[in-house]
């Protein structure tokens, strides 16, 4: 059988799916512009900012409340490149990794760019939304791994010291293939990491991310989830160092009520398997997603990238309707995400009815050129 082949679809499971992938790309965004407002302030100057509660909700960043940063503009970058690498299939040609890569320097290209290119006639829909031209302060790490176009690979990757979340932050898509194999959820979202963020630690914790996600949109629980991916990573040379956060952010569960100090200890000095770490803990003791994303903000380290790691984990545990509406409503390029989410849904479930080698629906590959 295929290990990449997608399950049969009813109704009802098609319905369930759609709202997993659509809560885990909205909260990955509404964490990121929770956090956006604070990001790098110690917690004293997030209480000196925002009151002695810290930011409990959205504030202004880059002009305007519900701004988003580099981490969605990637994540919605990594949706796009999965579809089309399912669209270009139909041609012989599969590797997935090269699509994302070419779906990565698009989004390089907004970041140097004053607006879209409509020469450019195999962009497709996403990077042509004006809105995305927005450089919002991405890593220097991002930009340089992104900066040619030559794709870093396991065995030559770029950036081979660079051990931050960068690369995690925008994994979640990965664990939307639910169709997928576990495993080869973990060697996509490893692959891809690894064209910018070489450092082993940086590539295993978004693979140990990309298949926590993976689990949850399959329906398991968040404890289950990370015991999956655990033994998922016992076979990968170079885990210990993630898999001992994960289970560190596990035994902090025990610990009493959380805490700012407990979060900011999870999270270290931000290197990527603390940072998942770190949401993987606000996403277990969060009595709901608005008290999680809350505790994902309100420490000493990197607060965006921990809320958006802590939004796509609650968003595809309880579907995008357990979101906060009032923070959605003012969500920096809703109906984009909402657009994108839906596209992906209907490609994963539905994807023989729009192309095959035989023929294609034209919109579709209008907006997915197999280019």
């Amino acid at each position: 059988m295929d290990a990449t082949a997608g399950a049969v679809w009813g109704r009802t499971e098609q319905q369930d799916f759609r709202s997993r992938v659509r809560g885990t790309l909205l909260g990955v965004a509404v964490g990121d512009a929770l956090g956006a407002p604070v990001d790098g302030l110690t917690l004293d100057g997030i209480r000196e900012a925002h009151g002695p509660e810290g930011v409990v909700d959205l504030a202004p960043a880059y002009g305007r409340r519900g701004a988003v940063t580099d981490r969605t503009q990637l994540t919605l970058f990594t949706v796009d490149g999965l579809i089309r690498a399912q669209v270009r299939r139909d041609t012989g040609a599969w590797h997935p990794p090269t699509d994302l890569h070419r779906a990565y320097l698009r989004w390089a290209a907004t970041q140097r760019d004053w607006g879209p290119d409509l020469r450019r006639k195999d962009d497709g829909w996403l990077a042509r939304e004006e809105w995305l031209y927005a450089r919002r302060d991405p890593a220097r790490t991002l930009l340089l791994g992104l900066g040619d176009e030559v794709m870093g690979t396991l065995d030559v990757p770029k950036n081979p010291g660079e051990a931050g979340p960068e690369a995690a932050a925008r994994s979640a898509p990965f664990g939307l293939l639910v169709g997928w194999e576990p495993q080869l959820v973990v060697q996509l979202a490893v692959e891809c990491a690894a064209q910018t963020h070489g450092h082993p630690t940086a590539y295993l914790a978004a693979g140990a991310y990309a298949v926590i996600v993976h689990a949850l949109a399959r329906g398991d629980s968040l404890d289950g989830a990370v015991q999956r991916a655990l033994a998922l990573l016992a076979a990968r040379p170079g885990h210990q160092p993630v898999s001992e956060a994960l289970q560190h952010a596990l035994g902090a569960v025990r610990q009493g009520i959380p805490t700012p100090a407990r979060v900011a200890e999870l999270a270290g000095e931000g290197t990527a398997e603390r940072v998942v770490s770190a949401a993987v803990y606000c996403a277990l003791v969060g009595e709901d997603v608005r008290h999680g994303l809350r505790l994902a903000v309100n420490h000493e380290g990197p607060s965006a990238t921990t809320a958006a790691l802590t939004g796509g984990l609650l968003g595809a545990l309880h579907g995008e309707t357990a979101l906060p509406p009032a923070w959605l409503a003012e969500l920096e390029g809703r109906p984009t995400i909402l657009e994108l989410a839906d596209d992906f849904a209907m490609e994963m479930t539905q994807g023989p009815a729009l192309h095959s080698p035989a023929g294609a629906s034209p919109a579709w590959l209008a907006r997915y050129p197999r280019g």
